[in-house]
């Protein structure tokens, strides 16, 4: 009996800890929308425009068969993990796999992803 108590009042804990993660993370995503706006209004009011930073990640659908596809452009898309139609994936972004999407652009779509699509593709396909 004693070792079921524990158990439960352990679980009991960490879903409390869980929780106030989760709040931590929601607070810090009010703040960044906070900031982005003042930023704007603060650009502006001093008669500037406000530059947003540079994106980190993009989301790249693969859009189009393979139909008289060239060999180089068949070897970036399995690079880019993107074998079959519909298949999507989260890419860094920098130098390299920009110019390689830019390469395959007829075959694939993609951009930033916002919190909303992240978080419905995390929960239908997320493991």
């Amino acid at each position: 009996i004693g070792g079921a108590e524990l158990k439960k009042k352990n679980r009991r804990v960490k879903r409390k800890e869980i929780f106030k993660r989760a709040e931590k993370y929601v607070k810090e995503y009010q703040q960044k929308e906070k900031d982005l706006i003042r930023l704007k209004r603060q650009a502006k009011n001093g008669g500037n425009y406000y530059i947003p930073e540079e994106r980190k990640v993009v989301f790249a659908i693969r859009v189009r068969g393979i139909n008289r596809m060239s060999p180089k452009s068949r070897k970036i898309l399995q690079l880019l993990r993107l074998r079959q139609i519909h298949n999507g994936v989260f890419l860094k972004v920098n130098y390299a796999t920009m110019n390689m999407l830019k390469a395959v652009e007829p075959y694939v779509t993609y951009g930033e992803p916002n919190l909303k699509s992240v978080r419905e593709l995390i929960y239908k396909r997320g493991y």
